[in-house]
């Protein structure tokens, strides 16, 4: 089997295209990969260590509001279809996957003009506008959160709710026990974990400095994980670091970090949450107000809406409402432990294995 892969702009469109790859490898170690992705996104320094093979294209998103770069977009998007169609002309894939991300426009509306069998990836709880205009074009719409199939109503014969790869991936690793002590904690201690992404959040960031001596005065420990372009800031600004708490500018594993602690405070990205669910964890999530429709506040409410996680907004953070939320939660194990739960219900710990299903049924079809 011949697979394409796109997906881009940032990790959580990224990463379940990866995971769903590993394990179709696992499965069929015959099956031949080509990844799809953008000239500038952060799609070809990740897949470059993944051993496939990778070809870009050229394009851009739509701006919201009228503007002339809409104008140089529409030519974007008609040179990368023709790029797109070569691509796969040379390739010829059994299937073309899109995981998200403006790239998986022209990749998958050209597969469909060449009628090879598609399949695009919605990880949030709303579609974007991406998926929401190659619903029409493709084979089947599959999705992580129930919601999002109000967004392809009209469509609503393909869409299949699968979860997302990452979930599955995560469930299956090895880890290690004794990560909280690698980094100089206590093993059984009650802890936290705070981070705002791979590249961290500079108001979390500052959140938390203004509010230290609310960590530091109770009985558990505190991870922050600053991103590593503000930990050198947060460090200068902290007068003396209490033994509780543990400043790091980016974590390498952490899948083994997350199911060491309990409770997490982070955005409320797709894929983190797919994590969160998974491992069964609870959490506190800021959404970021920076992203398109505001769709990380809708996944969040997805979770809240369950009883498995709390949400404060980025406004929020001024105020002392974050870290009273923290201490009411870590002051109240049973409280945790029923987030926790909720969570793990939440979690699609089978995503690849549904999504080799669909796979084969349209490339049989």
């Amino acid at each position: 089997m011949k697979i394409v892969l796109s997906g881009g702009g940032t990790g959580g469109h990224i990463y379940p295209a990866l995971a769903l790859k590993n394990y179709i490898l696992t499965q069929y170690p015959e099956t031949e990969f080509l990844y799809i992705g953008s000239e500038r996104g952060l799609e070809r320094e990740i897949v470059s260590k993944e051993n496939i093979p990778f070809q870009s294209i050229k394009i851009q998103g739509i701006k919201r509001s009228l503007s002339l770069e809409n104008i140089k977009t529409a030519w974007y998007m008609l040179r990368s279809t023709s790029h797109a169609k070569k691509i796969l002309t040379d390739f010829q894939p059994d299937i073309v996957i899109g995981t998200g991300g403006y790239v998986c426009g022209p990749v998958l509306y050209a597969a469909a003009k060449l009628h090879i069998p598609s399949i695009i990836h919605e990880q949030n709880s709303v579609a974007g506008i991406t998926n929401k205009f190659l619903s029409r074009y493709v084979t089947k719409i599959c999705t992580c959160f129930d919601t999002a199939k109000h967004d392809f109503q009209k469509y609503a014969n393909k869409v299949v709710l699968t979860g997302n790869p990452r979930g599955q991936e995560l469930v299956s690793l090895e880890y290690q026990q004794n990560v909280l002590e690698q980094i100089g904690l206590k093993k059984d201690k009650s802890t936290v974990l705070i981070f705002g992404g791979s590249r961290g959040a500079m108001n979390l960031n500052k959140h938390f400095i203004s509010y230290i001596n609310d960590y530091t005065t109770n009985d558990y420990q505190v991870i922050l994980v600053t991103g590593n372009a503000h930990y050198q800031s947060v460090i200068d600004s902290l007068e003396t670091i209490p033994d509780n708490i543990k400043v790091l500018a980016y974590i390498d594993n952490m899948p083994d970090i997350l199911r060491a602690v309990d409770l997490v405070v982070c955005r409320s990205g797709a894929t983190t949450l797919a994590e969160l669910t998974a491992l069964g964890v609870a959490s506190i999530l800021i959404p970021s107000p920076y992203v398109t429709n505001n769709h990380q506040e809708k996944n969040a409410q997805t979770l809240v809406d369950k009883g498995a996680a709390f949400m404060v907004l980025e406004k929020e953070l001024a105020e002392n409402k974050l870290a009273i939320l923290v201490n009411d939660v870590m002051q109240h194990e049973e409280k945790q432990k029923k987030m926790a739960h909720h969570a793990k219900e939440l979690g699609i710990t089978n995503a690849s294995e549904r999504l080799l299903t669909i796979i084969k049924e349209c490339v049989q079809s």
